[in-house]
């Protein structure tokens, strides 16, 4: 098949930072629009009401937008713009977009994620997937705002948010594009991260006809433990200042923690690898004599220790993982990031005791991740193994956490990969429709020290169409504009291995290996 190189512009996280790549893909058939886009606000959807169809001109888009989002848009082709308005209950109101290339469509279909609560449209991660030819779609999710207030006396709108929306959207998004080309798409795709992937397991799980190929990046699949988690760290820390981590003691806890385990790999660039394989113990780090940001008090071990640990709901016996060494970088001063305490603050003040005056200091965690788990009743939480009707009709699952994610655990990723094979008879039984890739030293969704930059989608794409399942993906790290090193993320619980010679920063000089039992030797 012949080859062409494109550029794909504005692969957006939930930080708002934009990764650019260079990704060979094959030439795909261009397929015209068969209808007028106008036309399709007549269309008649069940539970839906068109309310915007409207042609958009090339570099149209760019007035609607602001900042970085400005010189993507202006870079957009002419597409058809067309917004609904869903109503499957009598409390929903779910918003819609869906967008489709006027020309040059690839005959796919793919809709992307969202981040923590946010009610909004994701136009970036629409404008990404239009570039490259797709028609894409995005919800709202049943609300406006970032928080999780929405949900208060509304359990119609929580059920929307949790799995609804991304279902009606997707069936709605199928019926257009089938109008506007006369032929619905040939494929379809879920692309997000964080709570964009986990609608996307929501969606493996409770849709398996959804999608014929889903990314979940950096899945927020415990949603519920995730929000204990949180809490259960900052309840402590907001009652004791001394059991704080400076930002220098972070920064000198991480080195010390990257110098204790870096060469577990034989390599030494400054990337824990196999974070699972460090068993670095802060107690070292206790001070001795005068207190400083040189050293830990004996508070301030036991928080990295809480930071570090697993807790356990004592009604399910499920283990609720901590964070991994190496990510401490992303810490703050009241443990895990700002945005899983205000989303775990929000996910009990609403949605678990729907009270809008509680407060952290009321949390008990040995009885509230209980109250938690019975409130949710799988309506967020996306834990359900069962990934049988998904993967036996065909459908292709790559998911990936960077091993450093100071946000979401990247243990609960590799835990709920381990609960799926555990229910489907065995990790073989995985191997040929759902793939997990961990990403050494690198944070929440993108970046970190590791190689934080990677695009999974054209390797999706070969599996799904072509049946080229994904041996590795290529990762890459950049300083000052330049790629300083490349690497291989590897089908988990393969982990990149050094061969022995060459440069540590290039790909080819490493392969994907079963991690050792032993640490090797350093090189």
């Amino acid at each position: 098949m012949k080859k062409t190189w494109i550029q794909i512009f504005g692969v957006a996280c939930v930080s708002g930072v934009f990764a650019w790549f260079l990704v060979e893909s094959p030439e795909v058939v261009s397929l015209q629009a068969a209808g007028s886009c106008e036309a399709l606000s007549s269309l008649t959807l069940q539970g839906g009401t068109v309310t915007l169809a409207q042609p958009v001109t090339a570099g149209g888009f760019a007035s609607s937008v602001t900042g970085n989002a400005q010189g993507a848009a202006a870079k957009l082709q002419p597409f058809c713009r067309v917004a609904v308005t869903l109503k499957p209950s009598s409390d929903s109101d779910i918003k819609m977009e869906l967008w489709m290339p006027a020309s040059s469509w690839n005959g796919k279909y793919q809709a992307v994620g969202n981040g923590a609560f946010n009610g909004n449209i994701a136009y970036d991660a629409m404008m990404t997937a239009l570039a490259r030819g797709y028609a894409a779609s995005s919800t709202d999710t049943g609300h406006t705002g970032g928080g999780a207030s929405f949900g208060l006396g509304h359990p119609e709108k929580v059920i929307d948010f949790g799995w609804r929306a991304v279902h009606e959207m997707t069936v709605a998004s199928k019926k257009i594009i089938a109008s506007y080309y006369e032929s619905g798409p040939k494929y379809s795709y879920w692309n997000g991260c964080s709570a964009g992937g986990r609608q996307a397991m929501k969606a493996a799980q409770r849709f398996p006809g959804d999608f014929d190929g889903i990314i979940a990046g950096a899945p927020g699949l415990d949603w519920t433990g995730r929000a204990a988690s949180a809490l259960r760290i900052a309840k402590p820390l907001e009652a004791n200042e001394a059991a704080r981590l400076t930002q220098a003691q972070r920064q000198m806890l991480h080195a010390a923690v990257v110098s204790a385990c870096d060469l577990h790999d034989g390599v030494k660039d400054g990337v824990i690898e196999n974070p699972k394989s460090c068993t670095f113990d802060p107690g070292v780090l206790e001070c001795k004599g005068t207190q400083d940001d040189s050293c830990l008090t004996k508070a301030q071990v036991e928080t990295v220790r809480s930071i570090y640990a697993a807790a356990v709901n004592r009604s399910t016996k499920r283990e609720i993982t901590g964070l991994e060494r190496g990510s401490e970088l992303g810490w703050t001063d009241l443990g895990w990031t700002g945005s899983a305490r205000s989303t775990g603050l929000d996910q009990f003040r609403y949605l678990v005791f729907a009270n809008p005056n509680w407060t952290v200091q009321q949390f008990n965690f040995e009885t509230d991740v209980v109250r938690a788990e019975e409130v949710d009743n799988d309506t967020i939480n996306a834990l359900n193994p069962n990934l049988k009707p998904f993967l036996d009709r065909g459908g292709k699952l790559i998911q990936y956490h960077g091993w450093s994610d100071p946000q979401i655990s990247p243990a609960s990723s590799t835990q709920y990969y381990g609960q799926v094979a555990q229910a489907l008879g065995g990790a073989d039984k995985l191997h040929g429709s759902y793939r997990l890739f961990m990403a050494p030293g690198v944070g929440h969704c993108r970046g970190g020290e590791g190689p934080g930059n990677f695009d999974m989608l054209p390797a999706l794409e070969d599996w799904v169409e072509r049946g080229k399942a994904p041996d590795q993906i290529l990762a890459f790290r950049s300083s000052g504009g330049n790629i300083d090193r490349t690497r291989p993320l590897c089908p988990y619980p393969q982990v990149a291995t050094y061969k022995g010679s060459g440069s540590t920063d290039e790909a080819a000089n490493f392969s994907c290996r079963a991690p050792s039992q032993a640490p090797p030797a350093a090189r």
